[in-house]
C-alpha cells in the first residue's frame, strides 16, 4: 500500500483524489479488476463515471465554489422564471440543477485524474456500448476502467483471488 502511495504522489496532480477514484473502482471492479460500463446502485444501473462522480460529490458539499455555484444556480433559475418563491418546491428544483453541473465538471476531474492513472500504468481504460457516426469521442459509449499493477491491491481480497469464469465461445457445446 504504501509503494501504491508513493506511487500516486509522484504521478498525479492530485493523489488523494486519484486515490479515493482507485478505491472506488476497486470496490465495483469484477474479479478482472474491471469496472463498468454500468454500476448497479440503489437497484438502478447506472453509467461508471455518473456513479464515480456522484459517490466523490460529498467531498465538495462544504467547498465555498460548490455553495457558489449553488447560489449561481439559484440566480439563473430566479432569472428564468423557474422558481415559484416556496422553498420546499424550488430547493429540490435547485438541487437536481446543481448534481446536473456539479457532475459534468466532476467528470472532467475524474478523466484527468484517470488519465494519469492510466499514464502511472495503474489503470486501463478503454469504452464500450454502441458506436454511432458522431464527431464526438465517445459516441454512446461508456467507459470501463480495468485496475493494473499495485492498483490491484485494493481489491476485496476475495474478488483478486477469485477466478475470472470461461466464457463459452462460438462452436462449444457445452460449457465446462
Amino acid at each position: 500500500m504504501a509503494q501504491l502511495l508513493d506511487m500516486l504522489a509522484q504521478c498525479c496532480s492530485r493523489p488523494r483524489y486519484a486515490f479515493m477514484l482507485l478505491t472506488l473502482i476497486a470496490d465495483v471492479a469484477r474479479p478482472d479488476g474491471s469496472a463498468g460500463p454500468v454500476v448497479r446502485h440503489e437497484g438502478n444501473l447506472i453509467p461508471l463515471r455518473d456513479w464515480l462522480c456522484d459517490a466523490l460529490t460529498p467531498m465538495a458539499h462544504r467547498d465555498p465554489r460548490r455553495i457558489a455555484l449553488v447560489e449561481r444556480v439559484r440566480d439563473d433559475m430566479c432569472k428564468t422564471g423557474q422558481l415559484t418563491g416556496d422553498p420546499d418546491r424550488d430547493d429540490p428544483l435547485v438541487q437536481e440543477e446543481v448534481l446536473i453541473r456539479a457532475r459534468a465538471s466532476g467528470k472532467t476531474n475524474l478523466s484527468r485524474a484517470a488519465s494519469e492513472l492510466v499514464k502511472a500504468g495503474l489503470l486501463k481504460r478503454h469504452y464500450q456500448g454502441y458506436r454511432v457516426d458522431h464527431l464526438n469521442r465517445g459516441a454512446q459509449r461508456q467507459a470501463v476502467y480495468t485496475l493494473m499493477g499495485r492498483a490491484r491491491t485494493l481489491m476485496p481480497i476475495a474478488a483478486a483471488r477469485a477466478t475470472p469464469t470461461r466464457v463459452p465461445r462460438q462452436g462449444e457445446l457445452f460449457a465446462p
